[in-house]
């Protein structure tokens, strides 16, 4: 059965290195991991004097590649899941029997080579020291993968398996949200300790080492030392606790197999909801709730928004922190709406083929995308206003209200513009919805990628003319000057949101079936 898995995970794989636009993905992703991987190995042979540096180096590293195992899934709101546990539920295979034969096929792909790749480094450092370690670092490394694709498995099982019941879904995306916060502050910290890391004895080094990510390491010091008797101790850990992971793995996908997903709310309110008492009643005030409550009862536009959020309103903050002062802090509502921008751009997509009743229905295009777009903007606005009028203020920078505020409806307005073009331009399909929202977001194209990479420059390009402004009023130390952006970004908002609207509803107009055969999964 194993081998079974792996010759599909195989014939899946060597299908994607072939096809077009997908081909191209999968090659470029892997050359920049591969480049990544080989620095790492270089970093952990090389950037050290002693062995205890080399080592404490080796630590943090594998602690960064750990830390990108666990949070990968999260930032980008996609795990790879090629093989579904729901596509063998009809099969007599025991949950732990599931778990062994799809683990061993997760080790198939590029992603273990290259970080096979990263973690080689440490045999690397241990051949400066002799055989016996050298064994020792081949041993830690094999161990080390296997322990950081089963977290990552598991993790993100987790996630999926809270995400089946009505609380665990919200609480399942805040924990999501915390994870990828978790990515920064780390970052920065190995960051900005790294260039120490060679000749620490402190209690830095010791919390590297403490960690499973720093066992391996820590398992060739004990070799170079000559005790391998402790040498071998740590890594007896790593495959305890792999096993630990792997049973916990086989758990959570048994209960994804056999608990139901909790029923949604249902779709019709009664009457008297908030938001028909606040909404018109017309088409677009139809498309408008009705797109509120998706967003707020699909669990896979919650992982894909909410995360997000979250993380552009706290990233400035770090930021700032590694800065050394708070810049950057007062812009964290354009952090937000830039953010957001970039995880909402396929909305049909998220639709698939429910896209027909639109097309099927007379005059209903421009009603469609103008309500998207509108409630788009009742989701992003409050947290990106209220960041945007407290922070300046709570951190003593009034003096940064006029760059803050003028920038901020540029970036809103091109957004939300942006958001249901891309929607009708570069709709993709996204895979049948399982029990985990993480596990794939189908495949957007490198033509599609590049569309939205170009839409969030193009945000930032938009400012241009009111930084202009903003920086001539702080030249001449005129506020006044500085002031007079404001409706100059106000006006661009509105420009770039009704362009964006309008052209986004021209395309589902005269483009709708083509529209649908891209959403359409396949």
């Amino acid at each position: 059965m194993v081998g079974v898995l792996i010759r599909m995970r195989l014939r899946i794989t060597a299908r994607s290195m072939r096809e077009g636009r997908a081909a191209l993905n999968f090659w470029l992703g892997t050359l920049f991991g591969v480049l990544a991987a080989i620095a790492t190995a270089l970093i952990i042979a090389t950037a050290h004097e002693t062995v205890h540096g080399g080592v404490t180096i080796a630590a943090a590293l594998y602690g960064a590649w750990t830390l990108g195992w666990i949070c990968g899934p999260v930032l980008t709101g996609s795990s790879d899941e090629t093989l579904q546990p729901e596509q063998f539920r009809l099969l007599p295979l025991t949950p732990r029997q599931l778990a062994y034969g799809l683990g061993a096929a997760a080790f198939v792909g590029p992603a273990p080579i290259v970080n096979l790749i990263a973690f080689g480094g440490l045999v690397l450092l241990a051949a400066q020291i002799g055989w016996g370690a050298t064994v020792i670092a081949a041993l830690g490394v094999v161990l080390q993968l296997v322990f950081v694709v089963l977290l990552a498995r598991t993790v993100v099982a987790w996630l999926g398996a809270a995400m089946r019941s009505r609380r665990g879904k919200d609480l399942g995306v805040l924990f999501a949200a915390l994870i990828g916060l978790a990515y920064y502050p780390l970052n920065l910290l190995i960051s900005t300790i790294g260039p120490k890391l060679d000749g620490d004895h402190g209690g830095l080094s010791v919390a590297l080492r403490a960690v499973p990510s720093g066992w391996a390491p820590y398992a060739v010091e004990a070799a170079a030392r000559g005790n391998y008797l402790l040498a071998l101790v740590p890594l007896l850990g790593l495959a305890l606790l792999s096993l630990v992971l792997w049973q916990s793995w086989a758990v959570l996908l048994e209960r994804r197999l056999t608990t139901p997903a909790a029923p949604e709310s249902q779709v019709l309110d009664s009457g008297g909801g908030l938001l028909d008492r606040f909404l018109p009643t017309t088409p677009v005030g139809a498309v408008v709730a009705k797109e509120l409550r998706t967003w707020w009862r699909d669990g896979r536009r919650r992982a894909a928004l909410i995360p997000l959020l979250i993380i552009g309103f706290v990233l400035p903050i770090f930021l700032s922190v590694r800065a050394g002062g708070s810049g950057t802090i007062p812009f964290s509502g354009a952090f937000v709406v830039w953010l957001a921008t970039m995880s909402s751009t396929n909305l049909y997509g998220f639709d698939g083929t429910a896209v027909w009743q639109t097309l099927v229905t007379p005059g209903a295009a421009r009603a469609d995308v103008r309500g998207r777009a509108y409630a788009w903007a009742l989701l992003v606005a409050p947290l990106a206003l209220l960041a945007t009028l407290i922070l300046p203020g709570a951190l003593g920078r009034t003096q940064l209200y006029p760059w803050a505020l003028s920038t901020l409806p540029v970036l809103f307005g091109v957004g939300m513009g942006a958001v249901v073009y891309l929607s009708t331009h570069a709709a993709f399909a996204l895979p049948p919805q399982r029990g985990n929202p993480f596990a794939g977001t189908g495949n957007p194209g490198c033509m599609k990628m590049l569309m939205q990479l170009a839409v969030g420059v193009v945000q930032l390009l938009a400012t241009a003319p009111v930084l202009a402004i903003l920086g001539i009023g702080a030249a001449l130390h005129n506020p006044l000057i500085q002031w007079a952006a404001l409706p100059i970004g106000v006006l661009l908002g509105i420009v770039a949101a009704l362009l964006g609207i309008r052209l986004a509803t021209t395309r589902l107009a005269a483009r709708g079936p083509e529209l649908l055969a891209e959403v359409k999964p396949r």
